[in-house]
C-alpha cells in the first residue's frame, strides 16, 4: 500500500539480501559508465587481493610502480562502478594514487633502494613535492569555498551537531545554538579557509598542526567517514620540510638506528634540476613534461568543482554528483516520504514497490541521474513478475538544511521514457523553493512551541500537485493547519471536500486516506502537528517498570511482584509463565543505555583498543573471505553447505 508520509518508510526491499550466495538475483546498479559491468564474486575478491598487495607495495616501496598500477586500476574501476559509493574521500584516495603512480616516492625508506642503489637516498624533484601539497591543499581551500554557502554560514547544514559529547566544553560557554553557528559552522569554515595557508608557511606551520590535529579527530568521532581523517593527519607532514623523516631517525637511541632509514644526506638525482651552468644544467624534455603536467593538472582539480554548467543533467538541488566537488557536510538531508508507483503498460494495473528493492543503496534518491538508471533497472526486471511495459512513477519527498519537505521529481512524469542527458538540465526535477528559506526560523519557532510529546511535519508542495496520505491510528489528534497559500484537503472514504485559506486548519481522521490538493497560484506550505499515541504510551509504561525497578530494589515496594515481572529484578519466571513483552521492552532499553554510558565512560586505553578490535576483525573478515575466493577459483566451489559454514566463520 501506500507509505504514509508521517513515517519514515522501512527502505529495504530485496537489497537487504546477502549477495554472497546470490550471484543470479536481480540487482540495480549505477556504474557511472553503462558497459561497466561486476566481476563473478570470486573474481571480484581476487581484484581486491591484487589492490591490497598493490597498497603494501606501495607502503613499503616494493616494486613500486607495478605496485602502483596494480592499486590504481582495480580502485579506479570499483569506484566508477557504483556511483552510490562516492564521496569526497574514496575521490581523494584515487587521485592521490594517480599521483603517486606518477612520482618518485621510492627513494627513502623503501625496498626499492635496498635492492636498487641507483635510487637509494636520491633527491625527489621538487614537483613531486609542489603536485601532493597542492592536492591537499586544494581539499581544504576549495572545501571551505563552498562553505560560504549562505546555508552554512547560517547555522542550517549541520544543526544538530552541536548536540554531540565532543562540543560540551563549548556548551559552558556557549548556548547550543551559538556553539552551533561560532564553533561547529563558523569554526569548520575558517579552519577550511586558512588551513592550506597557515600549513604552507613555516612560521604558522606549528599552530596549523594544531589546529587541523585537533579538527581531524574531532571528525572521526563525530562522522563514520573510515580512514579519511587519519589520511589528512598523515597529510600534513607534505607541508613540513622534506628532511624531517630524516631529523627524526638522527634522533633515535643508535641501537634503533641501524633499523631506520639512512640518516646521511641524499645523493644527487639525475630527475632533478640544479641550476647549474653548461649543458649538464639545462632542462631536459622530461622535466619541461614534469613542470607543465603539474600546472594543468592544478589547474584542472580548480576547475573541476565548479564544472558543473557541463554536465548539467547531474545537477539536482545541489550541483553535480558527490564526490569531486569537495563540498564536504554543506547540505543534510531528511526524506519524510518516498514512494515509488508502477503501472502496467498493457492492463493499466498499479501498484507500489517498497523504495529499495532490488538494490542495497540509498543515495539513489537525490540524484536524478541514479532515478533515470534505477526505473530503467526496475523495467528490465518487473517483466519477470508478470507487469508488461511497466512505467516508473517517483513520489520524492526531502527537507534539504531545515527546509520545508517538498517534491524532488514531478510524481507525474513516467521515468521510463523521460529525457536524460547528461550535458542538459533534466526537465522532471522540481526546482528547490528557495523563495521559502526565510521561513526555517519561524519554523523552529513553532516547533519549539510544541510539547515534547507533539511532532510536526513541514510541507511545501507546487501548484497543480497533491499529497496522498494515509494517517496511521498511531497518530492520534492530527490536525493539518496552512501557512501559505490555498489547499483542498479531500477526505477519500467520506467523499468530503474542506478548503482552507492562509491560517485556517481541520482535524485529519485516522484510520482513513485524505489528499491535499494545493489550489493557490503559488507553492502552498502547510504543516501537520500529531501524537503518537501508541507512543506516548509506551513511555508512560516504561517509565512505571523504571519507578516499580526502584521502588523494589530499595525496598519500599509493598506489594509483591507478578511473576511475568521477576526479570525487572534479575529472577528467571517460573515454568509455564509467559515474560510480559513489555518488560522485554524495557530491560532491552537499559541495557542498550546502559552499553551507551560504558561506551561515553571508557577510557582512552579502552577507546584504542576498541578501535583496534574493530579493525581486526575487519581485516580477518576480508583475509578470509580473499582466501575463500581464490581457493574457489583455484579448485572449484565447494558443496553450499561448506561455503555457508566458511562464510559464517569468516563474520
Amino acid at each position: 500500500g501506500l507509505l504514509m508520509a508521517l513515517d519514515v518508510p522501512q527502505e529495504r526491499g530485496l537489497g537487504h539480501l546477502d549477495q554472497r550466495f546470490l550471484d543470479g538475483l536481480d540487482v540495480c546498479r549505477f556504474p557511472l559508465l553503462p558497459f561497466l559491468q561486476p566481476l563473478p564474486l570470486d573474481w571480484m575478491y581476487l581484484l581486491y587481493t591484487i589492490m591490497f598487495l598493490g597498497a603494501l607495495g606501495i607502503m613499503a616501496g616494493c616494486c613500486y610502480r607495478v605496485s602502483c598500477v596494480a592499486f590504481l586500476g582495480p580502485y579506479w574501476y570499483l569506484l566508477l562502478l557504483d556511483k552510490t559509493s562516492w564521496n569526497n574521500h574514496s575521490y581523494l584516495y584515487g587521485l592521490l594514487a594517480f599521483q603517486l603512480a606518477l612520482l618518485g616516492a621510492d627513494r627513502y625508506g623503501s625496498v626499492d633502494g635496498l635492492l636498487c642503489p641507483q635510487k637509494r637516498n636520491a633527491h625527489v624533484p621538487l614537483w613531486n613535492y609542489t603536485l601532493l601539497r597542492a592536492q591537499i591543499f586544494i581539499v581544504y581551500f576549495i572545501a571551505g569555498l563552498k562553505k560560504l554557502d549562505a546555508d552554512w554560514v547560517g547555522g542550517y547544514s549541520m544543526g544538530s551537531l552541536a548536540h554531540h559529547w565532543l562540543f560540551a566544553p563549548f556548551r559552558l560557554l556557549l548556548s547550543e545554538e551559538m556553539t552551533s553557528r561560532l564553533v561547529v559552522h563558523g569554526g569548520g569554515l575558517v579552519l577550511d579557509l586558512s588551513a592550506g595557508f597557515l600549513l604552507f608557511f613555516d612560521a604558522t606551520r606549528p599552530i596549523a598542526l594544531v589546529f587541523v590535529t585537533y579538527f581531524h579527530c574531532m571528525n572521526s568521532q563525530l562522522f563514520s567517514i573510515g580512514m579519511f581523517p587519519y589520511t589528512m593527519l598523515a597529510s600534513s607532514g607534505l607541508f613540513s620540510q622534506p628532511s624531517w623523516p630524516r631529523w627524526l631517525c638522527a634522533r633515535c637511541p643508535p641501537c634503533l638506528r641501524r633499523l631506520l632509514p639512512s640518516t646521511q644526506p641524499p645523493r644527487p638525482s639525475p630527475d632533478c634540476h640544479y641550476g647549474r651552468q653548461g649543458a649538464q644544467g639545462s632542462f631536459r624534455p622530461r622535466q619541461h613534461l614534469a613542470a607543465a603536467f603539474t600546472l594543468l593538472y592544478v589547474l584542472e582539480q580548480l576547475f573541476l568543482p565548479y564544472s558543473h554548467f557541463i554536465t548539467q543533467g547531474y545537477n539536482n538541488w545541489t550541483n553535480g554528483l558527490y564526490g569531486y566537488s569537495w563540498d564536504m557536510m554543506v547540505h543534510s538531508r531528511f526524506h519524510q516520504h518516498v514512494k515509488i508507483t508502477y503501472r502496467d503498460g498493457l492492463t493499466g494495473e498499479v501498484g507500489y514497490l517498497k523504495p529499495g528493492v532490488f538494490t542495497q543503496s540509498r543515495r539513489w534518491k537525490d540524484h536524478a541521474d541514479m532515478l533515470k538508471q534505477y526505473s530503467t533497472c526496475l523495467s528490465h526486471l518487473l517483466p519477470r513478475y508478470n507487469i508488461s511495459q511497466p512505467q516508473i512513477y517517483f513520489d520524492i519527498w526531502v527537507s534539504i538544511n531545515d527546509r520545508f519537505q517538498q517534491r524532488l521529481v514531478d510524481p507525474r512524469v513516467d521515468l521510463v521514457r523521460a529525457p536524460w542527458s547528461p550535458w542538459s538540465p533534466t526537465p522532471w526535477v522540481l526546482p528547490l523553493l528557495l523563495e521559502l528559506s526565510p521561513w526555517r526560523e519561524r519554523l523552529q519557532e513553532l516547533e519549539n512551541q510544541l510539547d515534547r510529546h507533539t511532532d510536526a511535519v513541514f510541507i511545501a508542495d507546487f501548484p497543480g500537485l497533491h499529497l496522498e496520505n494515509f494517517v496511521s491510528e498511531d497518530l492520534g489528534n492530527t490536525s493539518l493547519q496552512v501557512l501559505r497559500g490555498e489547499v483542498l484537503v479531500e477526505l477519500v472514504e467520506q467523499h468530503r471536500n474542506h478548503s482552507l485559506h492562509e491560517g485556517q486548519g481541520m482535524q485529519v481522521p485516522a484510520g482513513q486516506y485524505h489528499k491535499v490538493h494545493t489550489v493557490s497560484l503559488e507553492p502552498s506550505c502547510y504543516m501537520y502537528l500529531y501524537v503518537n499515541t501508541t507512543a506516548l504510551a509506551l513511555e508512560r509504561n516504561l517509565t512505571w517498570l523504571q519507578e516499580l525497578q526502584e521502588r523494589v530494589r530499595n525496598g519500599t515496594e509493598k506489594e509483591p511482584l507478578p511473576p511475568e515481572l521477576w526479570p525487572l529484578v534479575g529472577e528467571p519466571v517460573p515454568a509455564g509463565v509467559t515474560v510480559d513483552p513489555l518488560v522485554t521492552v524495557f530491560l532491552r532499553r537499559q541495557q542498550r543505555i546502559e552499553e551507551q554510558s560504558r561506551r561515553r565512560k571508557a577510557s582512552l586505553a579502552q577507546r584504542l583498543l576498541r578501535f583496534l578490535r574493530k579493525k581486526f576483525y575487519l581485516f580477518r573478515r576480508s583475509t578470509l573471505m580473499s582466501l575463500i575466493s581464490l581457493r574457489n577459483l583455484a579448485l572449484g566451489r565447494p558443496p553450499l553447505d561448506q561455503l555457508a559454514q566458511e562464510v559464517t566463520f569468516a563474520n
